[in-house]
């Protein structure tokens, strides 16, 4: 899938891109919110500046992903994999980051306000000014 498909049928009504191969598109900017994306490949996706609220990621691979900006408020990210991922000012405010993988991931000023992380691996997380409850 490239990146003019999923904007088409995201704008047509599709929601559901459960297990898409999303590696490597640039989908900065992009607006995907309430989406279904639950174990997609979206390794070295640029996601920067997207409106990802309320998508499922469920078991994702977000590995290397740039997201920085982007806006993950609620996001279902249980089991997903986000090591090395770029999450600088992104807005992770009530997102599920149940048994996430962050390993070394760049959260540096990102809002975790209200997030689960609940048995998520944040070892070598850069969590710099990253406001949490």
């Amino acid at each position: 899938m490239n990146v003019r498909e999923i904007i088409q049928q995201y704008a047509a009504g599709v929601r559901d891109f459960t297990a898409a191969d999303l590696t490597e598109l640039n989908l900065s900017g992009a607006t995907l919110s309430g989406a279904d994306l639950s174990e997609a490949n979206l390794s070295i996706t640029n996601l920067s500046g997207a409106n990802l609220s309320g998508t499922n990621l469920r078991r994702a691979n977000l590995n290397i992903a740039r997201l920085s900006g982007a806006n993950l408020y609620k996001a279902k990210l249980t089991q997903a994999k986000l090591n090395v991922a770029n999450l600088i000012r992104a807005d992770l405010r009530g997102a599920q980051l149940i048994q996430a993988s962050l390993i070394r991931a760049e959260m540096v000023r990102g809002s975790l306000s209200g997030a689960n992380l609940t048995g998520a691996n944040l070892s070598g997380a850069d969590l710099r000014e990253a406001p949490s409850d």
